[in-house]
């Protein structure tokens, strides 16, 4: 399933050609849109360094930890800006990078590991299995004990099916009592 993209393409197109083309001020059109400000310069910042390619939404992608590695080397290393960054190795946003940093910092390359998606996995020491059925036959008393299993769910089912049974017929003898208002 894809991410809902909140601004489509012909619409930050629309936005960016009226700074661009137009000579609107940013403000005016962030104003005029109800966009935030910064966003408007993200989309200026892209569109001017990538042309139209800039303005298009990527999907959320997953970066190994060596790309993430090499990306905060290479910041380190050349002095690079989280934009230029994030445009030398086509990243779409340069918070994120700031999240691999500080991942970085604290955790070391374990915290550039991707993380799994969705819900944990369960242990599977907790489970209560059935035990397995060996080629053993059963002995006497192990059969009078299932038996008798089977013979008290079979009781307690009945108990529950006829209080069921019960309940609607006191349900319906009150209802035929009760005078009617007409």
């Amino acid at each position: 399933m894809e991410r809902k993209v909140k601004y489509d393409l012909t619409f930050k197109l629309k936005c960016v050609k009226l700074v661009e083309e137009k000579h609107h001020s940013v403000t005016s059109v962030s104003g005029l849109y109800g966009i935030n400000i910064s966003q408007l310069d993200r989309w200026l910042q892209d569109y001017r360094r990538l042309g139209l390619k800039g303005l298009i939404s990527s999907k959320n992608k997953t970066y190994t930890a060596a790309f993430k590695l090499r990306v905060i080397r290479a910041i380190e290393r050349y002095g690079l800006s989280l934009s230029e960054a994030k445009f030398k190795f086509n990243i779409p946003n340069g918070s994120t990078i700031c999240q691999w940093q500080k991942s970085f910092a604290t955790f070391g390359l374990d915290g550039l590991q991707p993380k799994r998606k969705g819900r944990p996995v369960q242990d599977m020491s907790t489970y209560k299995r059935k035990a397995r059925k060996s080629n053993k036959p059963l002995t006497r008393e192990e059969e009078l004990l299932i038996e008798n299993e089977k013979l008290r769910c079979e009781v307690a089912f009945l108990k529950k099916y006829n209080a069921l049974i019960q309940a609607q017929e006191e349900a319906e003898s009150k209802q035929k009592s009760k005078p009617s208002k007409n």
